[in-house]
Parts: C-alpha cells; structure tokens; sequence
C-alpha cells in the first residue's frame, strides 16, 4: 500500500486516465506527522530533498533527517514561545531551514506565513499588522533582514530568528541543541489554518489567503497526475518559498508520493547554471513558469544533455505556443499545462495521459466541480468567455481556500451563492479543453469587442525579435480602448517606428485584425511579482521602464 492511499481513492477511467478522487482523512490530519514522520518510520534512509547552494555544495536530506531536524526546531521554536495558532513570517528564499520551519510549525500547530525577500519595510509592517505576526524567521542574505528589524521595531515584534548570526536575533542554528521528539498535539484538527499566502497583489493590497491542514493533501493530484512525479524520480520545480507554487511544486504533493525533490538555492537567476543541474543531478520531472522556459529555450540547449527530464509542466501564467514548439523540438517533450491560484491547488490541467491542445490549459481537474459564469452568475455556452469558477455547494474540496483572514468583505466578494470566483477568464470548447483569456480587470474592450490580451500576446511573441511582451487596454476616445503592446526585444534588435510597423503587420496576419496591437511600447524590462506574473495594473499606469 503507497502512503497517499491512506487518505485518497482514486477511480480510473478505462485509458488509466483519472476519472475521480476522493479523500478520507482523518480529522486530525497533520502533514508534518502522518506525511514526513511516516516515511521515516517506513522508510527512514529514502530521500527527501537534494539541496544545493548557490556555491553549488550541497546537502542530501533523508525523511528521517527531516523528521528529527523538525522535530529539533519545533522545540526550539516553542521554547522561543511560539504556540499553536500564532502567526510565523517566512522569509528564507530557498535555504533547506525552510522546509525545516514550515513542517515544524506544521508539527506545532502555529500558522506559518511563507514571504519573498523583494520587501521594504512597508510591506513587511502590512503583514505583521495584518496578520497579527509574532515571530518571524528570516534569511542573513541580501537587505532583507534589515527592512525587518526596522518593521519589527515600528510594530513591537521582538521574536526575531535569522539563518546566520545577527546582533539583536536568535541564531537558527540553535533548534539543532534541541530534542528530536516532538509530540503531537492532540488539539489540533485538519480545519484549523495551517498556512496562510498573501497573494501578490497586482490590482490592490495583497489578501491573506487561508488554507486549513486539509490543503497539503489538495496536491496530490498536483504531484502525481500533472508532474507525474515518482518515487525513485528527482523532481525539480522552479520557485522561491516566498511564492505559493514552492508548496505546489516543492513539498507537499512530491513528498506525499514519495518523491525526492530537487532545491537549488541561486541568488540570482542563471538560466545555464539551470541547465548545468538538471544535466549534472539528472532531474526527471521538472516544473517552471512560462517565463523561466522562455529564458532557458534562448539558451543554447544543444549544450546540456537533458535527457533525463521525462515530463515537463508549466503554470503561472499562459504559455504561448511559441514556447511549447521550441522545447519540444529541443527536448522532444510536449510541455503540460496547468491552471491554478494561491487560493486553490491544481485546478485545470493537461495531466497524465491526457493529449494537450495547442494554446489551451487543459481540462477540469477531477478534484473540482469547474463551472464557466457571466457576470451574472450564469453559465456561459461553450465558445463564450465566462468566469472560472468552483462549485463549493456541497463542502469546499480539498485544496481550496477556506477564507480570507480577517477579511469578510473579501471573502464574502469571491465565495457566494455556493461558487468560488477565481477572477480568470476562459472559454470552453465542445471536448472540454479551457482557453485562457485574462483576468477579468485585463479583458480589451475595444469598438464592442472584448479582447483577452493571451490571444494577442501569443501572436507577438511568434516574432523573432520579441523576447517579452505584455497587452494591456490603453484609453482611446473613440474606441473606449485600444490595444497597447508593450515589449521586451531580443538580443540584436533596437527599437523604432520600422520595427513596430512590422510587428503590427505581422500580428495582423496571425489574428483577427481588430485585435492588432495600435501601440507599441519597447521597454527594458516588465514590472512582474515574484511569482513571475507581469503586472499588467502597472503597465497600464506607466510603470515600465522605457527603452
């Protein structure tokens, strides 16, 4: 019996594609005991995590390692006065203490708070204050621990734990003087929050995004049926653990399967030193954003032997087929897309046997009831672009969000009359498949159409001399709005009234006329969240920095 059949069924179609789940855990669920220290007891010497530093030492860690080092820092974290259901800030990029921290907090029963280092000390304040933090965990590298001491100072939080040494802070290095025995709290219910996500926060302040104990198992599917993760394989997802899709792509789902995951902890992104660990550590199922794809396929993949990558994923934002063509000419693997946000796991796919269509972001994953909706809460016909929504009328399935903390109105706002509304736009074909089309703040309107900005993009990036690009509505008095395009160029090509001209003739021929970018910005770079998702909102405002 595998470990994740104690707590989900799953029910195959006659293909072996995945039919239905269902969950039956119990009502104590607790990943840190009946995940990680499970492994241990079964099989203590399998591997939890390759981890390398950006220096390129490295450190293999076992689930038992894992399970007696959470236990060390879950004592150690109590004796420092963190209890169950106090709120711990995150913020340790990709250092190996993270998954340390976070199942002990797991293991304690406290909530903890993942955060990007890219702070100031404004937005560290807005989560102390929101969130009510009292004790935060951070990174020595960079600026970052300063902007908290100047936050922790303001808001009169004076639990402080840094990885390294620093006058004022606790050093992490002593949880490991610690005991290795934690035991567990018998208070603790798989409906008390376990960790919250402030959402990036591209239109207005970030929310809080409140996921329960049941959320770890939410991303089983995400794991096994669209990384297609095994237990003898070494899986390598791209992401900071200030960033939701770590928990997606780095610990819950891989582990709950076995997996052993893959952690590279580079403090600036470098697309050939990717390459040279995927080669070097043979990476079998590997998962990225559309962005860092559209970086690694400039790169000279002739160089690298990339052979042992049998699945690629990607999610995040759309991917356009340009990017989809490349790599698999270069590697021979079909990129697999999926669609989710911080407040859900895996919610449309392409998974596992599944055969994906050209632009589309798969199907509904068997794990939510998926319903297309008008601004009127009704369902849209298939071709129609609608809301992406989730029906919750009978019991909020594993995975989904529970609430937005200390938020009603939010709350109230996006779960109502029994549907969770994501706020992303698609339209449905007969067979199923969803198409992107934005977030429903993104949509065109222009001379009575409505313009989602992915078809338009994917168009322009087809050229050769576009590295990035971003559509946005631009105002227009006679048109409400027009399309604005605005663009990061290629190595080799310099901006000019030529060069739009023929982007625009060429964007022509690719879509429907009226869809053509009118403007054409070419920028140094887009404003973008950690995540990697462009911020259209500041696009719109101007925020770009001008070529």
């Amino acid at each position: 019996m595998k470990l994740y059949e104690k707590f989900v069924t799953e029910e195959l179609n006659e293909d072996n594609t995945l039919k239905s789940l269902k969950f039956h855990a119990p009502s104590n669920f607790n990943f840190g005991y009946d995940v990680v220290d499970e492994w241990a007891k079964t099989n203590p010497d399998k591997k939890a995590m390759i981890w390398v530093a950006d220096d390129e030492s490295e450190r293999i860690f076992t689930f038992k390692d894992i399970s007696l080092m959470s236990n060390q820092v879950a004592n150690f974290l109590k004796a420092k006065g963190v209890k169950k259901g106090d709120r711990v800030l995150l913020i340790l990029r990709r250092h190996f203490e993270f998954w340390l921290a976070i199942v002990a907090l797991h293991k304690i029963g406290a909530i903890a708070i993942p955060a990007t280092d890219h702070q100031k000390k404004k937005d560290v304040v807005y989560r102390i204050e929101r969130a009510g933090v009292s004790c935060i965990l951070c990174t020595s590298d960079g600026t970052i621990s300063g902007e908290v001491e100047l936050a922790a100072k303001d808001t009169g939080v004076d639990n402080l734990i840094i990885i390294g040494k620093k006058d004022g802070w606790t050093s992490f290095e002593e949880a490991y003087s610690y005991p290795d025995k934690c035991d567990r709290d018998p208070s603790l219910t798989i409906d008390d929050i376990m960790l919250m996500y402030f959402t990036s926060g591209t239109t207005s302040y970030p929310k809080m995004v409140a996921h329960t104990f049941a959320y770890p198992l939410g991303h089983f599917i995400t794991a096994k049926w669209w990384h297609n993760v095994s237990e003898d394989g070494l899986h390598f997802t791209v992401a900071e653990t200030g960033w939701g899709k770590a928990v997606w792509g780095k610990l819950y789902g891989q582990w709950l399967c076995g997996a052993c995951v893959f952690t590279y902890d580079f403090s600036k992104f470098d697309q050939d030193k990717v390459l040279k660990m995927i080669e070097k550590y043979k990476v079998t199922t590997f998962c990225a954003p559309p962005t860092i794809y559209r970086f690694l396929i400039k790169a000279d993949l002739n160089h690298y032997d990339l052979s042992s990558i049998v699945y690629a994923t990607t999610a995040g934002e759309a991917v356009t087929p340009e990017v989809v063509n490349r790599f698999k000419e270069v590697t021979g693997l079909t990129l697999m897309e999926g669609f989710g946000q911080t407040e859900t796991t895996l919610t449309i796919a392409n998974l596992i046997g599944t055969t994906p269509k050209l632009g589309s972001m798969g199907k509904a994953s068997p794990q939510y009831k998926i319903a297309l909706l008008d601004s009127d809460s009704k369902p849209v016909p298939n071709g129609e672009v609608g809301e992406i929504c989730i029906d919750y009328s009978e019991g909020i399935p594993y995975g989904m969000l529970k609430e937005y903390y200390r938020d009603k109105e939010k709350t109230e706002e996006a779960m109502h009359d029994g549907f969770y509304h994501t706020g992303d736009m698609a339209w449905c074909d007969e067979d199923g498949y969803f198409f992107y089309v934005g977030r429903t703040d993104d949509l065109i309107k222009s001379s009575g159409y409505r313009i989602g900005p992915f078809e338009v993009e994917s168009a322009i990036m087809e050229h050769p001399s576009v590295l990035e690009c971003a559509v946005t509505g631009a105002p227009d008095p006679v048109r409400g709005q027009v399309v604005k395009a605005t663009i990061v160029l290629a190595k080799g090509y310099k901006p000019g009234e030529e060069l739009k001209k023929e982007i625009q003739t060429f964007v022509k021929k690719a879509t429907a006329p009226y869809k053509y970018p009118r403007l054409i910005d070419f920028v140094d770079e887009l404003p973008k969240t950690i995540s990697g998702k462009i911020k259209r909102t500041e696009i719109r405002k101007g925020g770009q920095t001008q070529q």
